[in-house]
């Protein structure tokens, strides 16, 4: 179950391009709240609450209980961030209102779990991510904060499906029509570029030597 984070904010006074600067120099996120068939609200953020969960991968699964001004509160769901195209800050957040009763689309982290356990793995297998998150659709209050997959006992060669996650009930993957996998453990590349390249340097050597070779004859019919 997703379990609601408290957020402060700033109610903005005005709207516009204007507004949205003059915020962030003052070193908060614009944001605005909007849906459930009520006026949006304008409001400004601290940018280190939203890096805080962007960086860890769960600022979109996770609903928030915005607190406005100490006065207002908001249940919401993060569903766009806008960033700035050099510096990649936050730039402006939009937060849909919802409810417990409310269906979303959402995609959840996918976290890998004892790596050191994988058979595969301890034999210098490589293990190849295919899906970092996968997009659910489910109630508000029932989305999981990630989905933990366990890679004790898979080889090289072994590949993940959605059939072995444990996924909560009322959790649906928008993908129904197939097993589609999450991972699988590759085989090690490393042995492999060492041959290639071990041939590569005793082709370079024989060429030299058919060069010094035809050097000599040349000498010799002098």
């Amino acid at each position: 179950m997703s379990d609601a984070s408290v957020m402060q904010a700033e109610l903005k006074d005005r709207a516009g391009k204007g507004a949205a600067r003059a915020t962030r120099r003052a070193g908060r996120v614009p944001c605005v709240v909007y849906g459930a068939k009520k006026s949006p609200v304008l409001i400004s953020v601290d940018p280190r609450d939203v890096m805080k969960d962007l960086h860890a991968g769960s600022f979109f699964s996770t609903v928030y209980d915005i607190e406005i001004e100490g006065v207002t509160k908001e249940r919401v769901l993060p569903r766009d961030v806008q960033f700035h195209p050099v510096t990649d800050t936050p730039q402006h957040v939009d937060f849909l209102r919802v409810s417990a009763a409310t269906q979303v689309t959402v995609e959840v982290t996918c976290n890998f779990l004892n790596e050191e356990e994988s058979v595969g793995l301890k034999r210098g297998g490589v293990l190849n991510i295919v899906r970092h998150a996968i997009e659910f659709v489910c109630a508000v209050d029932a989305i999981p904060q990630s989905i933990d997959i366990d890679l004790s006992g898979f080889d090289i060669g072994d590949s993940i499906h959605y059939s072995a996650l444990s996924i909560p009930d009322g959790v649906v993957p928008t993908i129904t029509d197939r097993d589609f996998t999450i991972a699988t453990i590759a085989a090690p590349t490393v042995a492999e570029e060492e041959e290639t390249t071990d041939e590569e340097g005793e082709e370079g050597v024989e060429g030299e030597g058919g060069g010094e070779g035809a050097g000599d004859e040349e000498t010799t019919e002098e």
